[in-house]
């Protein structure tokens, strides 16, 4: 006998629901929150592993070349002219001061854009197009490439011989300082000194200097005569 107090249901044919909800789609102009942008999309990531990125001191920086700003993602720990200017010495100052740490890394962006790095592998293009390049390789060599390494030149002829080596050891062959100290039979420490020295030469070539000197503002130029001035009527 069935229970009238009980309500019955009748029983709904077709497709059932699935227990796990579908996930609502996002418009096309909005994205998630990890989700890379149009922008982004269409820039290369670099591919960085986990295990990788534990030895690596990554950080991004925005760069502004000839087609626009892009933020960049750059290892702090590549080169030692960086290392030292994040690191202070016994009496609180920096190792290598904001002037001579940009002194340094526009002689290294010289340096690579000039193509001045000797190469480590074989060229096997050079065999095929031997006769188009020349036996020294000067169909290569544009014009920005050329006037990259007249910059390098001309830095590394004013700081002279005495600290060209250096400058060129760890700003473009990104060398510790133990591992010129070791090459050069230097004393414990020493290349630290000299390395100032050269970097001040070099940021004097530059027009860098630790303060800034002369007028606040400069004069405004104009082609009236000497005794005429702007009027707002």
């Amino acid at each position: 006998m069935q229970n009238p107090s009980r309500k019955t249901h009748p029983l709904r044919t077709g497709r059932t629901a699935s227990a796990k909800p579908a996930a609502a789609s996002l418009p096309s102009e909005v994205a998630a929150p990890n989700t890379p942008t149009r922008e982004d999309r269409s820039l290369p990531r670099p591919e960085i592993g986990a295990l990788r990125a534990r030895h690596l001191a990554l950080s991004e920086r925005l760069v502004e070349p000839g087609s626009g700003a892009r933020r960049i993602t750059v290892d702090d720990a590549e080169s030692p002219l960086s290392w030292l200017a994040r690191r202070r010495g016994r009496d609180g100052r920096m190792l290598v001061a904001p002037h001579q740490f940009q002194a340094g890394e526009r002689l290294r962006a010289d340096f690579t854009r000039g193509q001045m790095m000797p190469r480590t592998t074989s060229n096997w293009s050079s065999g095929v197009a031997s006769e188009r390049r020349g036996p020294s390789g000067a169909a290569d060599c544009t014009e920005a490439t050329i006037a990259a390494r007249q910059r390098v030149n001309a830095a590394l002829e004013t700081v002279g011989p005495e600290f060209s080596g250096l400058l060129l050891d760890l700003c473009c062959f990104l060398k510790g300082l133990e591992d010129i100290e070791r090459d050069r039979r230097w004393p414990a420490r020493s290349a630290k000194v000299v390395l100032q020295l050269g970097l001040d030469r070099l940021a004097r070539h530059y027009g860098y200097l630790a303060k800034a000197r002369g007028k606040t503002h400069a004069a405004v130029r104009t082609w009236l005569a000497e005794d005429a001035s702007f009027r707002v009527e």
